[in-house]
């Protein structure tokens, strides 16, 4: 096939998973009416209309869609296999883009970084702090990191950290005001700070157990955040309880800034995995990448 039409085939790629012009033509480094009459001159070729345009978006017809889950795979093994020489370096080399939390980065990926940046210097490490569960087919990410129970069958997955829990934090000055909570249901009476992790998604109703028994509670309070940082500083700003990572409450149950209630009721939760589609070849980076998370405990 002639190397104009490869490049056409992989421009129209770009647009169909982008759903955008503008942002096809940035990730290819044309302009988007270069890109325009590019898509147009490859569906006149073809006989077919692959891209339905409206003034705001652009998605793919019937036909556009059949040619994209034919030919993305392939590009996909193409790129595979390019990055895949870079075992004739001395070292890996290349960009990593991950979807992850400020937990999982915090508690798994933190403690790693700084040996592994120095071993391989020509690795280029992206992290997208995102709750919403993130396709990251779709969204065109080397990995996410997930709790182990959240990860879909279809992908493969590696262990990169113990299981943990949550917990019951508050500000000593809160508790004072307060009555304790002596069981979850209590928490119904108590000012919450809430998590809501996607924005179209329901607010997340916390979770106990005890001796068998489980406990789902969904709390009140004037707060909603999509980040933990933000929810365990409002706890220790002393504004209600929160329901945070054992990890991150750690240093301020130390230094007595926070207080944890209701421990007996906290549950452990599967650690933290990372998460990416089967490959028929990893590139070397993503290779010294997952070995250097791949939890040994």
């Amino acid at each position: 096939m002639a190397q104009s039409k490869v490049n056409d085939l992989q421009a129209f790629v770009a647009v169909a998973q982008d759903r955008s012009f503008t942002k096809a033509a940035a990730r290819l480094g044309i302009t988007p009416s270069a890109l325009s009459h590019t898509m147009r001159a490859l569906e006149e070729r073809l006989g077919v209309r692959l891209l339905a345009r409206t003034t705001r978006n652009v998605s793919t017809t019937e036909a556009g869609e059949r040619l994209l889950r034919s030919i993305a795979p392939l590009f996909d093994q193409l790129a595979a296999e390019v990055e895949a020489l870079g075992e004739l370096r001395d070292k890996p080399a290349g960009t990593i883009r991950i979807t992850c939390t400020d937990d999982s980065i915090e508690m798994s990926v933190r403690p790693m970084l700084a040996g592994f940046l120095r071993e391989y210097p020509d690795i280029t490490l992206e992290f997208y702090v995102d709750y919403g569960f993130t396709n990251v087919v779709e969204e065109r990410f080397d990995a996410g990191i997930r709790l182990g129970e959240a990860i879909s069958q279809d992908m493969i997955a590696t262990r990169i950290g113990p299981d943990w829990r949550l917990v019951v934090v508050g500000a000593p000055e809160y508790l004072e005001r307060n009555p304790l909570p002596e069981t979850p249901y209590d928490l119904t009476r108590h000012a919450c700070v809430n998590i809501r992790h996607r924005p179209s998604g329901a607010i997340y109703a916390w979770e106990f157990e005890k001796d068998g028994q489980e406990v789902t509670v969904k709390v009140e309070g004037q707060l909603v955040f999509n980040s933990m940082p933000h929810v365990i500083n409002a706890a220790v700003d002393g504004i209600g309880l929160a329901y945070v990572t054992e990890d991150t409450a750690r240093p301020y149950l130390a230094d007595g800034r926070l207080e944890m209630i209701l421990s007996d009721w906290c549950p452990y939760f599967s650690g933290f995995h990372l998460y990416y589609p089967n490959r028929r070849q990893a590139s070397p980076a993503f290779s010294a990448f997952v070995e250097a998370l791949r939890y040994r405990g």
